[in-house]
Order: structure tokens, then sequence, then C-alpha cells
């Protein structure tokens, strides 16, 4: 929500106007998590329409707010930020092993897909996911279209004490496929013991990886951090923001350490590189390669002008290229030329 309000205004310095809602509220049924609302309503999504009559819905989440829009006939844009049918697969391996589980995937996945069938355009978060989207919808309106950010919400402020030198990771642990990646950090913390590794997140897959990595005296979790203060703290304080991600599509966080002038090293994967200049603004390393993470790690903790000037190429290509105001024009664009 955070996130959708800077979209928001920033829409409406081009006179757009907008209604930021919680989905679920609005319009929800089977498989809820609660009960109460399996026998879905319409009045409260219908009084929206009424109230609002917006000319498009735009939705992050493939859910039965979006099955209400298509109902309604009202031109649905729906905006995937992961390769939804990549995760399914992960989560059937992992975390819906069971029958019960495996059933409430099940209609989860039927919804998205009415949702993904029926929307006026999809509106992927990065080429990388276009592509995917366009294999399993080769017929359909497919439009990239990156996640933007606030700049000047991200400066250097002074709080957070770390040990120096330190790397710090900022990444959740909520999908298998990108979490599975940061237990290449065994190799690397054995062989940088001096440097200690920070990590910033949490999740359902937490605890597959914290009794591995706490294994090393050079590595501290700290948990997940109040947004954004806390977490521009963090960032303030790192040397060195990594990246250590399995598949990725468009991580805010590698938008944020770059606007904050930190150098980055990332796993080479997804979206990934369409959001950082590789040599440029930092390094991408190939996945699972402990010893290409060492090395880059080891150029930038030992060339202070290096890091300088990586920091501030950064932070430019990510005000240039991906500032709200620009995103939110690309928005329209896409919407005038779909609907």
């Amino acid at each position: 929500m955070f996130h959708l309000e800077e979209f928001g205004k920033n829409l409406e310095k081009f006179n757009v106007e907008y209604k930021l809602v919680q989905d679920l509220e609005i319009s929800d049924g089977f498989p809820s998590r609660r009960i109460k609302n399996w026998i879905p309503s319409k009045k409260k999504f219908n009084d929206l329409i009424d109230q609002f009559n917006p000319d498009v819905i735009f939705t992050d989440r493939q859910s039965h707010f979006g099955l209400a829009a298509i109902e309604a006939k009202i031109p649905l844009f729906v905006h995937l930020r992961g390769d939804y049918w990549s995760e399914i697969e992960w989560a059937k391996q992992t975390l819906y092993k069971y029958p019960v589980k495996r059933s409430v995937l099940y209609f989860k996945n039927k919804i998205a897909e009415k949702c993904f069938k029926n929307s006026t355009t999809i509106i992927p978060i990065c080429d990388y996911l276009k592509k995917i989207v366009e294999e399993h919808y080769p017929e359909k309106q497919v439009k990239t279209w990156y996640q933007g950010i606030e700049p000047s919400r991200w400066y250097h402020v002074e709080g957070m004490k770390l040990k120096h030198p330190c790397v710090g990771l900022l990444q959740g642990a909520v999908i298998w496929g990108k979490t599975k990646e940061m237990l290449t950090l065994k190799e690397v913390m054995k062989k940088m013991p001096n440097v200690t590794f920070y990590w910033v997140g949490d999740g359902p897959y937490r605890n597959k990886i914290l009794p591995e990595l706490q294994k090393f005296p050079n590595f501290k979790w700290l948990g997940p951090l109040e947004y954004p203060n806390k977490v521009r703290e963090y960032l303030s304080e790192i040397d060195i923001y990594a990246l250590v991600s399995g598949i990725d599509m468009s991580p805010l966080t590698l938008q944020e350490a770059q606007l904050m002038k930190k150098p980055v090293v990332a796993t080479n994967v997804g979206g990934i590189p369409e959001l950082m200049k590789n040599g440029e603004t930092g390094f991408l390393v190939e996945k699972g390669n402990a010893n290409q993470l060492i090395e880059k790690l080891t150029i930038l903790l030992n060339d202070d002008d290096k890091t300088r000037n990586m920091g501030e190429l950064g932070k430019k290509f990510i005000e240039t290229k991906f500032s709200w105001e620009k995103i939110a024009k690309e928005f329209i664009k896409i919407v005038k030329e779909q609907k």
C-alpha cells in the first residue's frame, strides 16, 4: 500500500484520479482464510463502483476483486510481480504438500487464471517476466511496467551501528526458489571470515536458512525491520548491498540500495540485470557461484574509489529510469494504448 500510494500521487500529477483499496476488504470468497467470507457479497464492490465509477481497475494480485471487475465489464489491468507459474510449483513441493492445502492452492489458481485470461492487459514487472507471460498467453496484450520508486525518500541517516567491513542482504524468505540461493553464502563466509554478513528479512523458509548460516560467527540475522525508516538506517550503514537470490523479477531493495549510493552485487537471474548496470553500478554473479561472489565483494571492499563511483552511478541510474513520475506516465500510456 505504501508504494501504491506513491504511484497514485504521481498519477494525480497527470490529472488522473485514483482510489486505493485493499482488494480483500472489498471482494472476497472461497478459499478465503475467513470462513464467513466464503459466500461472497457483491455489495461492497458495487457500492465502490457506484461511488467512484472507475474507467479502469488496476490490481497487483489475482483475486475475487479482479473477477468482480471482469463481471462488471470494467477494463482490468493485472500487474504481475513474479513468475506465478513457477511459484505455484514451488509451493506444491514445499508448503502445500498435504491434500487440504493442495485444494486451497487449486482454487486460488483457478481464480488467478480467470483474471489472466479475461483481463484487458497483463503488465509484468520486467521484460524477463514478459516473455514468460507470453508463453502462457500468446494471444494476450502484455506490456512491461517496472516498479517505480520515490528517490527523495532514500537518503543517508544515522542510527544503526554495524560491524565493518560488512555486506548487507535485504530480502524475504517467502519463495523457496529465491531463498535457497542464500545457502551459497556458506562458502563465501567461510573464505571471508573478517567480513560480517547481515541479513534483514523473514518468511516461511527462514528455518531452512538460518540453521545453516548461523553456524558462521560472521553472520548476523536482524529479522524484519520497520519500513521505510529502519530499512533506511540499515542501508545507510552497510558497505555493500548483496542480493543473493535464485530468481527475482524486480526487487525493490535493489533500487533502494542504489539510491542510497551502495554498490551492489547481485545474482544474474530473472529481471535483476534490468535494474542495474553490470560493471557500472555493481556486479552480477552467476547463480550458485560462490567464487564469483567472493571475487566481486573483495574488489569492492578493497577499492574505496570504485565503491564510491559505483554508488554515485547507481543513484543516478535509478533516479533517471525508475522514478514514480516516469513510471506513472508510462502506465497512462499503456492504458490509453490498450483500453
